[in-house]
């Protein structure tokens, strides 16, 4: 296969800090002026190859802005890291961007989304990142991190929630030349491409466009989670600092069966992601949060004993909650627990019971993040 080099000499002399300044450069060449908001997310990082397409036939451009030819619609072509850069098809380049024509789809890894596509070399091998309008980004969002069917007023108070989280993000990672934020919920939202995309989740987003919380005029950092178990925390409580604006209230969500949990974990269990304190002999709550959460657990073993405290005491176990009781019997440990996820800011089953009792996104909002305005952004449609 023949490949065209494409500013080879330049990327080759580009190492380190330099290498990443190169890609802002080359980004802000063939990126034209956006009116409108444009997130990058990233869909897949430091991978060798991925499929990559569009659904109508797509423009593929390179590092200088040069249109190198197009791709079919509805056929998919491997994107690969190589020395010097990134080969796609028949070229090669620094990066490329994958752009659909008409209202075409872009296709990353195994899905569909709106925007287009930015494949670019990574320190581990490359990226592909969709860039996307925010509100079409929230289209998918939406249908990710809630059910379609929920109550309207339920869907429009996520859509305000994720799409100042995702502002929150963007400017947190203002720094970063490559994206804005990824699409898994460790970190970031679900965000599953125009798959989980309906009806519904248009219209809270269209209902809600351009609507962020701020708190004394910035953008909060509007963290959610699937349910408390009957009652949120305090941000101090799990991640030791404090924001004014996620205070606990009492919640509406028990009784959601996948709000309450069992796990029972041998000694061997919690030794194998604990090994240096040996076999595991005490599991021991040492402080809780006033609303029963465990914001300091020990594990004593025959070799040593760690202290967990805060988010950790959940994602070391990978327990859905911190929100749980420990016995001890058979030579096994069991945690009997309720919520799922680290009971900041708005429970999404809090917020389905709220709409079903006929209160509006507004005041689901306020009641889980306090002190807050509702503000504009310029989004343009």
């Amino acid at each position: 296969m023949k490949f065209q080099l494409f500013l080879a000499s330049l990327f080759s002399h580009i190492k380190g800090r330099h290498w990443w300044l190169g890609i802002v450069i080359w980004i802000a060449l063939v990126a034209p002026a956006q009116a409108s908001v444009i997130l990058r997310v990233a869909i897949e990082r430091d991978v060798k190859q991925v499929k990559v397409g569009s659904s109508t036939t797509a423009v593929v451009k390179d590092s200088s802005g040069r249109t190198l030819g197009q791709l079919p619609g509805m056929s998919a072509y491997y994107a690969q890291a190589v020395p010097g850069g990134v080969a796609l098809d028949k070229w090669q380049s620094n990066l490329f961007w994958v752009e659909p024509t008409g209202k075409g789809f872009v296709y990353i890894g195994d899905r569909w989304y709106r925007g287009r596509t930015l494949v670019v070399p990574s320190e581990k091998g490359l990226s592909v990142v969709n860039w996307v309008d925010l509100e079409e980004y929230l289209y998918s969002v939406i249908g990710g991190e809630m059910d379609s069917g929920w109550p309207l007023e339920a869907l429009k108070a996520q859509a305000i929630a994720a799409r100042t989280y995702a502002l929150y993000e963007r400017e947190k990672q203002r720094n970063n030349p490559i994206y804005d934020l990824g699409d898994t919920p460790d970190r970031w939202q679900i965000y599953q491409g125009v798959n989980s995309e309906s009806r519904t989740t248009l219209a809270a987003v269209d209902a809600t466009a351009g609507k962020v919380l701020t708190y004394r005029n910035r953008i909060i950092l509007s963290v959610f989670h699937a349910c408390s178990g009957g009652h949120t925390e305090n941000s101090e409580d799990v991640w030791g600092s404090r924001e004014p604006y996620l205070r606990a209230v009492p919640d509406f969500d028990q009784n959601i069966s996948e709000c309450n949990w069992i796990r029972t974990f041998s000694p061997t269990e919690i030794s194998a992601q604990i090994p240096e304190i040996g076999n595991v002999k005490q599991m021991i709550p040492e402080s809780t949060s006033p609303f029963g959460s465990v914001t300091s657990l020990k594990i004593v073993g025959d070799k040593g004993q760690k202290v967990l405290r805060g988010e950790d005491v959940r994602t070391a176990l990978k327990l859905k909650s911190t929100r749980f009781n420990v016995s001890n019997g058979n030579g096994s440990f069991t945690l009997r627990g309720l919520g799922y996820g680290h009971a900041l800011g708005m429970s999404q089953w809090g917020a389905y019971n709220l709409a079903k009792r006929g209160y509006n996104h507004l005041q689901i909002l306020n009641y889980y993040y306090k002190g807050v305005a509702l503000a504009p952004i310029q989004v343009k449609k």
